[in-house]
Formats: C-alpha cells, sequence, structure tokens
C-alpha cells in the first residue's frame, strides 16, 4: 500500500507527541528541577504571606508530590522552582512546559480537559456571591440592572452568563485580574458582588481589613471539583500524582491537611474559616475519582 507524504506527517506529529506526553519525570530527571506553580492570593488554596514561599492547602499536597517525584527520578537535592500563575494563564504555562505541575484552585471540567490531564478531584465547591453587608444583594436576582465582578479565565463568567440569560437578569460583568483585583472592584463600589467558588471567597472575606463587613450570599450552584493539572497524555506522571493524593486520602493524611486548612486557624492573621469537608470530598476520599465537571 502507498504511503502518502501527508500520512508520513501524520504519523511523525503523533510519534512527537507520544514522545513528548511521556516526557515530564526524564524532563525533571535530566534538569534536576521540578517547576510548580503557585497562586498569589488563593487563600487557602494557595497564597503568599510576606516574602515568603507560598503557603495553602494546595501548596501542602504539590510539596507531598515533589517527595514522591524526589525519590522516583532518585535525585535527593531535586530543585524545586516555584512559579506564579493567574486563572488566565495556568494553563498555557502547563502545556509549554514553563511547569510541570499546577494545584491550586483550579476546575477540573470537560473543556479543560481537551487541553490538560487533571489527577484525583481533591475539593468540592459551588459558585456563590460576596458582597458587602450594606449592599443588601442576598441572591442572584438581587443583581438585576447592576454589575457583578469575577476574575478572567475562571469558570465562574460562564456560570454568571449562563444564569443571566437563563433568569433574564440584565446584569454587568465586570473583570478582574485576579480575585483581589475583583474584590476591590466590589470594595470601590465599581461591582456590587464578587461571583466565586464558594471557598475563594471565604478566603478572601476572612482576610479583609474588615472581615465583619463582607459576606457571602446566594445558593452554590454549578458545584464543580478541583483537582490538580498535568500535560496531557502524560499516563506515568499521572499515576504518580493520582498515588499520591489517593494514597494521602487512604492513610488519613489528607484529612489532617484539610483540617489544618480549613478548621483551624491559618496564616497570616489566625483566622478560622470553619469550613467542614463536605459530602462530594468525602465520597471522593474512597471513590479517588477524576470525573470532570460538565
Amino acid at each position: 500500500m502507498k504511503i502518502t507524504a501527508l500520512a508520513l506527517a501524520t504519523v511523525a506529529a503523533f510519534a512527537a507527541a507520544a514522545v513528548h506526553a511521556e516526557d515530564t519525570l526524564k524532563k525533571i530527571a535530566d534538569r534536576g528541577k521540578i517547576s510548580v506553580s503557585y497562586r498569589e492570593a488563593s487563600v487557602p488554596f494557595s497564597y503568599v504571606v510576606g516574602a515568603e514561599q507560598p503557603v495553602g492547602y494546595s501548596v501542602d499536597i504539590t510539596k507531598a508530590i515533589i517527595s514522591a517525584v524526589r525519590a522516583r527520578v532518585n535525585k535527593p537535592v531535586l530543585e524545586i522552582e516555584w512559579v506564579p500563575v493567574t486563572s488566565q494563564n495556568r494553563i498555557p504555562l502547563l502545556a509549554n512546559g514553563t511547569i510541570d505541575l499546577e494545584c491550586g484552585s483550579t476546575t477540573n471540567n470537560i473543556a479543560r480537559g481537551k487541553d490538560v490531564d487533571f489527577a484525583v478531584n481533591y475539593f468540592y465547591t459551588g459558585n456563590r456571591l460576596l458582597a458587602k453587608k450594606a449592599s443588601k444583594i442576598r441572591d442572584y436576582g438581587d443583581l438585576a440592572g447592576k454589575t457583578v465582578a469575577t476574575t478572567t479565565g475562571s469558570t465562574n463568567g460562564q456560570v454568571m452568563r449562563r444564569m443571566a440569560k437563563d433568569k433574564g437578569l440584565d446584569f454587568n460583568i465586570l473583570l478582574g485580574k485576579d480575585h483581589n483585583e475583583s474584590m476591590l472592584l466590589v470594595e470601590n463600589d465599581r461591582a456590587v458582588a464578587f461571583a466565586m467558588d464558594d471557598v475563594l471567597l471565604y478566603g478572601l472575606a476572612a482576610g479583609a481589613k474588615n472581615p465583619a463587613e463582607w459576606e457571602i450570599v446566594a445558593e452554590a450552584v454549578a458545584v464543580e471539583p478541583y483537582a490538580c493539572m498535568l500535560r496531557k497524555d502524560d499516563p506515568k506522571f499521572k499515576k504518580l500524582v493520582d498515588g499520591v493524593i489517593g494514597g494521602l486520602m487512604k492513610s488519613g493524611e489528607f484529612e489532617k491537611i484539610y483540617n489544618k486548612w480549613y478548621t483551624q486557624p491559618i496564616p497570616p492573621k489566625g483566622i478560622n474559616l470553619k469550613l467542614p469537608m463536605n459530602q462530594q470530598l468525602r465520597e471522593n476520599l474512597k471513590a479517588l475519582s477524576d470525573k470532570p465537571a460538565a
């Protein structure tokens, strides 16, 4: 059978992709360095306190994965490069090899699954609103004719646009470049509420200059899982990451990490979010599912 130039090119492209897909552990071993992401203001997942290294729930999980990678590539002094990412650039930086792993507050959904792979889901959250108590915003219907803020690159903008259309609510959406800027839009009265995953809103409210000024309102909608992101089609690395997270869940260590960040005082102000583990996450301690949201 005659093989055309196009067919050969196609085979070569797939072969190149396959080689690239297996590269993460080898890349780390060859460089003697792993590059991992952090968020600057995703409390309590991943955030910066002063000039120190990032801290948080996702950061603790990242460190557990790094330990497993260090053992796998047999490099006890493996260098760790912490790279700041935003909602907008986290997927491109992972896909182009700038970072090897992204554990933060990233929703695992079908659309993103076309570009990246996700590990076992390690959190479940829903879209709610952060508003000033004085604004008297209590539910989504109160946004009619007003402006609501959300963050560029997050799934929450899609949720709010769909809600505006389905419920016939005529509100404007204003995008902040990160969560702090989105909250500032509300603080400066350019928007009446900040639509975001509820757990992030609890963290932002707890860290505000005057926490008593703020409240999280409205029913949680579009409950979605969070998970660590990996480069697409890298089964060896995914197996390692899933093994670490699954191992933490089976051993009980995962629940200790959860309680450290959600039911105990956290830096920098020692505020307790008082957010017990929800049923979806508790069930996934046994299921170890990486199922995406729609």
